[in-house]
């Protein structure tokens, strides 16, 4: 099941008009009478994706898509935003949800309230042909001087880079997929850091023979993400949980994800208080 939203200058400008106040806590009620739900996302396929026409795609809007319209939305309308943004963005009011592929981690479940996970994936490198610097690791890269990794800003594979303790020198903020493999093809940087899913999409589109891919990262965890809402909006992630957890019993959830290359069972074999306890 693929379908998609649409994401126009109509539907933008409604958001602007009906912009919820940062302090004020939304329940579903609102949600239905204004008649969609905002979400923010980034352009990662396959976690989102946004075509020429402005249509919205990727395994999280889809599943998001959904639930929402089985709780009585009737659209989705999605904006994208820099990963390190995405919170910010929610606890301003500019955001009924995330649905972007945003890991679940300690400091962000402290910050919002996450759904049940949804996608998982583990980490990976788009490299030179050959991996003439040999870099299999966050920390391979700290390790050598002359390694630079690009990275979506404010993203995890950022803060893995960081934490490994590649200089902020080193660590190039990257604004989206198509530049990262860009700025590796002309030697700016020698690795770019991405899910594998995401790698393995952007190295397809691509084609180039001249690149190769490092998978999984050696010492990267494995992630899960949910959908984020707002602290104060704890009534409308538990909505969501419930038709997310029919989901996924009656097999919809497999049906909706799977397609785009993650594991259903993977989502169904954790769970939000294990992800947000991981270090």
């Amino acid at each position: 099941m693929k379908k998609t939203i649409l994401l126009s200058a109509a539907a933008l400008s409604a958001l602007l008009s009906t912009a919820i106040a940062p302090a004020q806590a939304v329940d579903l009620e609102q949600l239905k009478e204004q008649g969609f739900a905002r979400i923010a996302i980034a352009n990662e396929p396959p976690f989102t994706s946004v075509g020429a026409d402005g249509k919205v795609s990727g395994a999280a809007p889809d599943v998001a898509r959904v639930i929402f319209e089985r709780l009585g939305v009737k659209e989705v309308v999605a904006s994208i935003s820099e990963y390190g943004a995405m919170i910010p963005g929610l606890q301003a009011g500019r955001h009924d949800a995330i649905t972007a592929g945003l890991f679940m981690k300690p400091e962000r479940c402290a910050a919002v309230a996450y759904s049940e996970p949804m996608l998982c994936d583990a980490e990976a490198f788009a490299v030179k042909k050959g991996n003439p610097l040999k870099l299999k690791s966050y920390k391979d890269i700290a390790d050598n001087a002359d390694a630079k990794i690009g990275a979506p800003g404010g993203g995890t594979e950022e803060k893995l880079a960081l934490e490994a303790g590649v200089p902020r020198d080193r660590v190039i903020v990257v604004p989206d997929g198509q530049s990262g493999i860009k700025m590796l093809q002309d030697g700016r940087i020698d690795a770019y850091s991405l899910p594998v899913l995401s790698i393995h999409d952007l190295m397809a589109k691509a084609n180039d023979a001249n690149l190769e891919t490092v998978a999984p990262v050696v010492g990267a965890p494995v992630y899960c993400d949910g959908a984020a809402f707002r602290k104060q909006d704890v009534a409308l992630r538990d909505a969501y949980d419930v038709e997310l957890k029919k989901m996924k019993e009656s097999g919809e959830f497999a049906k909706i994800i799977e397609p785009y290359g993650f594991s259903a069972a993977a989502a169904m074999s954790t769970n939000r208080e294990k992800l947000c306890a991981a270090k």
